[in-house]
C-alpha cells in the first residue's frame, strides 16, 4: 500500500473561495485584501466591526519538551479545529507563520501533517505574503542606521562595542553568526564585531506579534534598546529616529493572513517569534479577530510548555486581555524516551549514509566516541561526558542523529588563542603560532633581530630607539 505524502494530500485538497471562509468568521469581503487565490490579508478594521459579537472559547495547544523533529502541536491544533466542525461547532485556528530556516532544516514545514494541514501548504511554508521579509527589512534598516550614526559623528556617544542590535536573515547560515562589519576604507563605516540571527529571533518579530494596532506597534518599536552609550545608559530606537521608518515597512505585515484547513476551517496565520528567545506565539491581532469569529478559537504555543505556554499565559494574554478556557498538552513516546535518558528513541533512519570511499575510523570528539563505517555511523555517549553536562535540555548522544566524523584536527585539544587583538576581535585561527613576548625596556635582546627584505621592521627599529634613546641609522 502506497501512503500519500503530506504534499500530495495538500495538493489534492478542495479549497473554498476565501470570501466564503471569511464569512464563517463573520468577516465581510470588504475587509479582505486578496493575495492570489489561496491567501488574503484581513484588515485591522475587522477588530472593531466584530467587537459586539460574543467571545469564543479560548483553547491553547502546547506540548512537553519536543525533539528536533517536532511532536505535532500544529497537527493537533489543526485537527482539533476541524473536529469541532464535525460536532456542529464553528472553530477558528490561529498559528504562527513558519520560518524558512526550520522549513529547509531537519524539522521541515509547519503546516501540520496528514489530513490535518493548512493549505495551500507551499504558500504557507514559502514566503506567504512577505511578512518575514518585511520584518527582516525593518530590523536591518535599524542596524544600518546604528552604524551610520556612529560613522557620521556619533552624537549619542554610542559605544560601538556595546551595540546589542545584530542583523537578521531568514535562513540557517552558521558562518554568519559572528562577523566583522566595516572592513574596507574609511567611508565604509566603523570596524566592529557583529553577527546575524534568524528573522524569527528578531525583537521586531516579537513586538509585531504583541502589538494591538499600528499605533501600538509604533510605540513598542520606539522603546526597543539597541545598545549603550559610553556612560552605560541605554540607547533606544526612538533616540535614533528609526521607529517611524520601521513602522512604515511593517504597515502591511501587521495584518493577519487568512487561509484554510483541508476541511475548510478558517485559519489565521500571523507572526512567528521563536519560543526560546521570545514568547513563541502567534499575534495578538489574529486572536482579537478570531476570538469573535465562532464558538472556539484554537491557538498554538510554540516549543515546549515551559517556553511557549508559560509566555502565552504571562505575556501574550496580558497584552491581549484574553483568558484561556482550556489547554491541550501534546505528549509523545518519542519525546518521553528522549528526555528520560533512555536509548533507542531515535529511528534507525536517522543515521545518515556515508560516502563509500571513507575508510573505517574511530575517533573521539567533544567527549563522544563515534564508531563509523563505510555505510552508517553510530554514536555512543561516554558516561563521563553525560555526568559532566547535567543540562536538562541535553539529549544523550545515543539518542541524537548520527553526524559526520570530525576532521582530525578537531579531535586534538585546542589551546586558548594567543594571537593579538584586532579591533577588539580575537582571531580564531587554530594554526597561528603565538607571538614571542617582547623584552622589557632596557634589557638585552637574546634573539637576533627579525629582518624583512634585508631591513629591520618598523617595530624592531622602534624598540631599538626606546632601548637606546637614540635614532637608528
Amino acid at each position: 500500500m502506497v501512503v500519500a505524502t503530506d504534499l500530495e494530500l495538500a495538493r489534492g485538497a478542495t479549497l473554498k473561495p476565501l470570501p466564503d471562509i471569511a464569512g464563517q468568521l463573520g468577516v465581510g469581503e470588504h475587509l479582505l485584501e486578496p493575495y492570489g487565490d489561496g491567501v488574503a490579508k484581513v484588515k485591522l478594521e475587522a477588530i472593531a466591526e466584530l467587537a459586539d459579537r460574543p467571545l469564543a472559547k479560548y483553547v491553547v495547544v502546547t506540548a512537553i519538551t519536543p525533539t528536533p523533529l517536532g511532536e505535532g502541536k500544529t497537527t493537533t491544533t489543526v485537527g482539533l479545529g476541524q473536529a469541532f466542525a464535525h460536532l456542529g461547532r464553528r472553530a477558528t485556528v490561529a498559528i504562527r507563520q513558519p520560518s524558512m530556516g526550520p522549513t529547509f532544516g531537519i524539522k521541515g514545514g509547519a503546516a501540520g501533517g496528514g489530513y490535518s494541514q493548512v493549505v495551500p501548504m507551499e504558500l504557507l511554508n514559502l514566503h506567504l505574503t512577505g511578512d518575514m521579509h518585511a520584518v527582516t527589512a525593518a530590523h536591518n534598516l535599524l542596524a544600518a542606521m546604528i552604524d551610520n550614526h556612529i560613522h557620521q559623528g556619533n552624537q549619542l556617544a554610542i559605544e560601538q562595542h556595546d551595540v546589542t542590535w545584530r542583523r537578521v536573515l531568514d535562513v540557517n547560515d552558521r558562518v554568519l553568526r559572528n562577523v566583522i562589519v566595516g572592513l574596507g576604507y574609511k567611508q565604509d563605516g566603523v570596524l566592529r564585531q557583529s553577527g546575524f540571527d534568524i528573522t524569527a529571533a528578531s525583537e521586531v518579530m516579537a513586538v509585531l506579534a504583541l502589538a494591538t494596532s499600528l499605533q501600538d506597534l509604533r510605540r513598542r518599536l520606539g522603546r526597543m534598546v539597541v545598545g549603550y552609550d559610553r556612560h552605560g545608559e541605554p540607547i533606544t530606537t526612538e533616540q535614533l529616529k528609526a521607529a517611524g521608518a520601521m513602522t512604515v515597512l511593517l504597515r502591511e505585515a501587521i495584518k493577519p493572513n487568512l487561509l484554510q484547513t483541508m476541511e475548510n476551517t478558517p485559519v489565521l496565520v500571523h507572526a512567528g517569534p521563536f519560543g526560546n528567545i521570545a514568547h513563541g506565539n502567534s499575534s495578538v491581532v489574529a486572536d482579537l479577530i478570531g476570538i469573535r469569529g465562532g464558538d472556539f478559537l484554537v491557538t498554538e504555543a510554540g516549543f515546549g510548555a515551559d517556553m511557549g505556554a508559560e509566555r502565552f499565559f504571562n505575556i501574550k494574554c496580558r497584552a491581549s486581555g484574553l483568558r484561556p478556557d482550556a489547554a491541550v498538552v501534546v505528549t509523545t513516546i518519542r519525546a518521553l524516551k528522549a528526555h528520560s535518558g533512555g536509548t533507542g528513541s531515535w529511528p534507525a533512519s536517522r543515521c545518515r549514509p556515508r560516502s563509500p570511499r571513507r575508510t573505517p575510523t574511530r575517533s573521539t570528539w567533544a567527549g563522544r566516541t563515534c564508531a563509523s563505517s563505510s555505510t552508517t555511523s553510530a554514536c555512543t555517549a561516554s558516561p563521563r561526558w553525560w555526568r559532566s553536562t547535567p543540562s536538562p535540555a541535553t539529549i544523550p548522544a545515543s539518542t541524537r542523529p548520527c553526524a559526520r566524523s570530525p576532521p582530525s584536527w578537531a579531535c586534538a585539544p585546542r589551546s586558548a588563542p594567543t594571537s593579538p587583538m584586532v579591533a577588539g576581535v580575537r582571531s580564531s585561527s587554530p594554526r597561528r603560532s603565538p607571538r614571542r613576548p617582547r623584552n622589557p625596556v632596557g634589557s638585552a635582546s637574546s634573539t637576533p633581530t627579525r629582518r624583512r627584505c634585508g631591513r629591520r621592521s618598523r617595530r624592531s627599529r622602534a624598540g631599538s630607539t626606546a632601548r637606546t634613546g637614540s635614532s637608528t641609522t
